[in-house]
């Protein structure tokens, strides 16, 4: 069987994969919607990973305060199930709960995918992002 020539997006996205997890063995990132906005309030975050299917209304929110407050966004191509995997964990990046119980117990999920990284350790990620952006 020949071998199969893989496209520049897939490349790119594994490429982030493993500097994501050098970056989880070495550096300090935090995971979720909240913390992301926190970090980048207190003007600690370096770079703000948005998956794929986070919703728009929240990606604008996110890339406004990382305007604010002069933060690099990388849109990871992948939905935040990928993002989760790439960092290394078996669950959905950045998952908030809202459980709201009413009087006939409904529950809601939001789901939202970010990911701030604070420290890159020895990782790169941070240049390759920034040269993806430009």
């Amino acid at each position: 069987m020949a071998p199969t020539k893989k496209s520049k997006a897939a490349k790119s996205s594994e490429s982030i994969s493993a500097r994501l997890a050098l970056v989880v063995k070495s550096g300090k990132y935090s995971l979720g919607y909240k913390s992301a906005l926190k970090q980048m309030r207190n003007g600690k975050a370096k770079l703000v990973l948005i998956a794929g299917n986070c919703p728009p209304l929240r990606k604008s929110e996110l890339e406004y305060y990382a305007m604010l407050s002069k933060t690099t966004v990388h849109h990871f191509a992948g939905t935040n199930v990928a993002l989760g995997t790439a960092a290394g964990k078996l669950f959905r990046v950045g998952c908030v709960f809202d459980w709201i119980f009413a009087w006939d117990m409904v529950l809601t999920l939001w789901i939202n995918s970010v990911m701030t990284i604070t420290d890159p350790g020895d990782s790169d990620l941070l240049n390759f992002a920034e040269g993806n952006a430009a």
